[in-house]
């Protein structure tokens, strides 16, 4: 747990260091506050990806995931 990759060698007691600070530069209650604004965003962030990836593949023309593929027997 003590090595992420995009933080490099930080060990446990440094995390709690770092998690102490926001603690008190931010308070306890607003922390939570930023935490549902984050997680709002990482959701609007992924319905926009997945916006992107239904264009791309109707523009390919290939079947979108959740999707039925249209039946060209049917409507004829």
């Amino acid at each position: 747990m003590g090595n992420f990759l995009f933080l490099g060698n930080i060990q446990i007691g440094e995390i709690l260091i770092i998690a102490l600070v926001v603690l008190l530069f931010f308070g306890g209650r607003k922390i939570p506050e930023l935490m549902k604004g984050l997680g709002k965003g990482v959701k609007s962030f992924k319905e926009g990806m997945n916006e992107v990836e239904k264009e791309v593949n109707q523009d390919a023309g290939k079947p979108v995931a959740g999707e039925k593929k249209k039946d060209t027997a049917q409507e004829q």
